[in-house]
């Protein structure tokens, strides 16, 4: 008998994480007992250490035994093959929740891997959209904020809202607005359809938003949680339980046209700011970069180290006002893919790497002069 209980037992945690509990009741055959079918166990999303959970009961019975299993296994938030990578079990974002088949196509998937060494990037994210459901990211250009968001929004199974909030971009972009005569065909904005939905709303370079914006979004970002739609006849949008906010910008300063001092107001709604910085930079050479840069393009190592030391050394130029820009590790991987396919180094640069950083014809002098000096050395 013990036997055959640990046959099942074997087969059935192939399946599942663990046993939650086993146990075997003496009971004559005549009666009648229920079967426990699969379900989802849900708490709160505010308490530590709480994940969704599906459950599956089995029922056994031999002569005068009868042998009942509850297993619980964890309920994953997507099917990321980088989900294992983290420690974000924990922080199950949407508990038991699927999110609609017509935004489904907005999860992304394929996101290439994000890289640090050590600070641990995903994971603070997660927890930070886990506790207070929104957070902030400051860095230069390059520094892979917009990379790692689209990044935790695979892991976490999030549908992605994206908006660039340049001076362009106005209240009914990301509202809506009546379309044609009168008020009968009313289209709703990123934000709108966000608010309904659910999912991750990306607001890149927040620091570049107009003031009629940040105030429209004022509401949904504090306890109040709704949008009032004044358009459309002060009608109430509420925000949906599983709809998180990440903003992004760069530092404010006068190199970013259009950057200003992110307002006050929509400053402390953010209770979670993330400071992002190059991993090369200077001599300072991160060989977790130089591996990446491997991975992505296949050339030789020495090529790859010479690569990334070039865009280091831009990298610390850019920071102290030299250069207008400093190159991320997708910039410098564009260039080493121009070298795997045949172009020396110093041509596939002026297609890449020297173009990209500026149109003046004396800051891409000082770009060819940094590449000829690390190549030629």
């Amino acid at each position: 008998m013990l036997e055959y209980v640990s046959s099942i037992m074997y087969r059935k945690t192939q399946y599942f994480y663990h046993t939650q509990r086993i146990q075997c009741l003496g009971e004559t055959m005549g009666q009648k007992r229920k079967v426990g079918g699969i379900g989802y166990g849900t708490d709160s999303i505010k308490e530590k250490g709480k994940y969704a959970t599906k459950t599956a009961s089995v029922s056994l019975r031999k002569d005068n035994f009868k042998i009942t299993l509850d297993i619980t296994q964890r309920r994953r938030m997507s099917k990321s093959p980088q989900y294992d990578k983290y420690d974000i079990a924990k922080y199950d974002l949407h508990p038991g929740y699927t999110f609609p088949e017509s935004v489904e196509s907005m999860i992304p998937m394929g996101t290439p891997e994000y890289i640090d060494s050590g600070q641990r990037y995903v994971e603070r994210m997660i927890r930070a959209l886990f506790y207070f459901k929104q957070c902030a990211l400051i860095g230069p250009s390059g520094t892979g904020k917009t990379h790692i968001t689209y990044l935790v929004a695979e892991i976490t199974g999030l549908p992605v809202w994206e908006v660039n909030c340049g001076l362009q971009t106005s209240s009914y972009d990301l509202i809506g607005r009546f379309i044609g005569l009168g008020k009968e065909n009313w289209i709703d904005g990123q934000v709108t359809s966000w608010l309904k939905y659910g999912g991750l709303l990306y607001l890149d370079e927040a620091n570049m938003m107009k003031q009629d914006v940040a105030t429209r979004l004022n509401p949904v970002l504090d306890t109040r949680g709704h949008l009032v739609l004044t358009e459309k006849d002060n009608e109430m949008v509420p925000r949906h339980r599983y709809a998180y906010v990440i903003i992004s910008m760069n530092p404010f300063s006068a190199e970013f046209a259009g950057t200003k001092p992110l307002n006050v107001a929509f400053r402390r709604r953010m209770s979670v700011w993330i400071n992002f910085d190059y991993e090369s930079l200077g001599e300072r050479i991160s060989k977790k970069e130089v591996e990446l840069l491997l991975k992505r393009s296949k050339i030789d190592e020495d090529t790859a180290y010479k690569i990334i030391q070039v865009g280091a050394e831009m990298r610390r130029q850019y920071q102290s006002g030299d250069l207008p820009y400093g190159p991320s590790v997708g910039d410098l991987s564009h260039w080493a893919v121009l070298i795997k396919d045949g172009a020396d180094p110093v041509s596939a640069a002026e297609e890449t790497i020297v173009a990209l950083t500026s149109d003046s014809i004396e800051v891409q002098a000082d770009v060819r002069r940094l590449i000829q000096s690390v190549f030629t050395s």
